[in-house]
């Protein structure tokens, strides 16, 4: 029988290893020793996702690979993302699923209590972009207004359809924010209108009609035909309380299709859509 002294001591030491570890590391390793290896696959070309991971949630990275393998886009954005879960979600789709992605991070904040690490060196909160080709020319600007929270863009060039392009990844002000939004999306548009062929992808946190968004739709149009800046367009929901807040813009680029995918593991849906390659 261990002493009470010795008991005390193996508790503390657990607890302190839980917290160097992280919140979601432990059941991450659980549930990936319970899925079996799949076969190796390649991405889809011109194929291009974006997902706000939603954080905190209480999700599995190993359950995220998973979402995004049964779609495995060439180009994917991610919003509302730690960097270690990130990490761990690029390991699980390279081990679990043989999907190979280099990866550039646009963190706006650091924060230990969302994104775990130790307290004098938290993990980095904000945005991510993964890609099957190398990214190149990473920017990283934190927006002068986040509203209730830092937020920001990033950008890198990669390759879509043979030829270069600028991706843009970005989360505007939440709730009721609408003027921060408006000079946030002012900030992205002029970034975006230097560059002939983008793809803006993110949380935009506001319906197609919003008048934040007059600025993007001037620049771009929503890989959604049907999805316009009027209260006539048809915007298929994005998130579990059917608005239409996620977009993939596309400048200088033709879609051919796009498919919006409900989730459990986020309250924001999965929204990806295939490029002409012409």
């Amino acid at each position: 029988m261990l002493g009470r002294g010795t008991q005390l001591l193996a508790g503390a030491l657990t607890l302190a290893c839980m917290v160097l570890v992280g919140p979601s590391a432990p059941s991450d390793a659980l549930f990936a020793r319970s899925l079996p290896v799949h076969a190796v696959k390649d991405v889809v070309p011109n194929r291009v996702m974006t997902w706000n991971i939603c954080n905190p949630c209480e999700a599995s990275n190993v359950h995220r690979a998973a979402e995004i393998a049964r779609y495995a886009p060439q180009v994917i954005g991610l919003q509302e993302a730690c960097v270690r879960d990130v990490e761990g979600i690029r390991d699980y789709l390279e081990n679990l699923h043989g999907l190979v992605y280099h990866v550039e991070y646009g963190s706006v904040l650091q924060s230990w209590g969302r994104c775990g690490g130790v307290p004098w060196s938290p993990g980095g909160f904000g945005q991510a972009i993964l890609s099957a080709a190398p990214m190149t020319d990473r920017v990283n600007v934190e927006y002068p207004d986040g509203g209730s929270e830092d937020r920001g863009y990033m950008a890198v060039t990669t390759m879509v359809a043979g030829r270069p392009v600028r991706v843009f990844n970005t989360h505007l002000a939440q709730r009721r924010q609408e003027e921060v939004r408006a000079e946030q999306a002012r900030v992205l548009a002029a970034a975006v209108a230097r560059h002939e062929r983008a793809i803006v992808v993110g949380d935009f946190n506001a319906v197609s009609d919003a008048p934040e968004l007059t600025r993007m739709w001037a620049l771009a149009a929503d890989t959604d035909p049907q999805c316009e800046p009027s209260s006539t367009g048809t915007c298929e929901p994005t998130t579990d309380w059917n608005s239409k807040f996620d977009y993939v813009f596309l400048r200088g680029i033709t879609p051919l299709r796009h498919r919006v995918q409900p989730t459990a593991y986020s309250d924001h849906h999965m929204l990806y859509t295939d490029l002409d390659p012409a």
